[in-house]
């Protein structure tokens, strides 16, 4: 399947093109996108062709569908995506960030949403995970105003800031 261009309130959801990889290297330097997201590494214009082509790989392979967001001022204000997109038994998991000047704006709300409406539609989806660190709130309301259901925890199950976190793991349903 081809990568499709969605819209989310006042935002796009499309794939990186060549003049937006700047905007990634400064966005992947923010230290709190750096805290959660530890494995988002890309320092400079070349890390950020090899992200952005790999991100299109995956996403005609079925592997992950995932956006970057941008607001109608072409900035970039985040990404969202689906990830570990297993076709037997129509899952996935869910995955999003957003830059500082965005955070707190209800745009990981609007374009994990239309994320999810592709998988559950589109993409044919039955069930997306959502996992994020116990110690990380936002993430919490986002699952929440998504309409995902807390299953449980995963006890320290990832390491953030040098130490174990514990991992709260939620789900949705096509059918929810």
């Amino acid at each position: 399947m081809d990568p499709v261009d969605l819209v989310a309130d006042d935002y796009v959801l499309r794939q990186l093109r060549a003049e937006d990889h700047g905007q990634l290297v400064d966005a992947l330097g923010d230290a709190e996108i750096r805290r959660w997201l530890w494995a988002y590494r890309v320092a400079d214009a070349a890390a950020a062709r090899s992200y952005a082509g790999f991100r299109g790989w995956q996403w005609l392979k079925g592997e992950r569908y995932s956006w970057s967001v941008f607001a109608a001022s072409g900035e970039l204000a985040g990404e969202v995506g689906l990830r570990d997109v297993n076709a037997h038994d129509r899952s996935a998991e869910a995955v999003c960030w957003t830059t500082a000047a965005f955070r707190g704006r209800g745009l990981a709300v609007a374009a994990l949403t239309a994320a999810l409406g592709f998988g559950f539609g589109e993409a044919g989806l039955h069930r997306v995970a959502y996992r994020h660190s116990a110690r990380n709130p936002a993430s919490r309301r986002v699952a929440e105003k998504c309409g995902f259901r807390l299953e449980g925890t995963l006890r320290d199950a990832e390491v953030i800031d040098g130490a174990p976190h514990d991992l709260l793991l939620w789900s949705r349903l096509s059918t929810d």
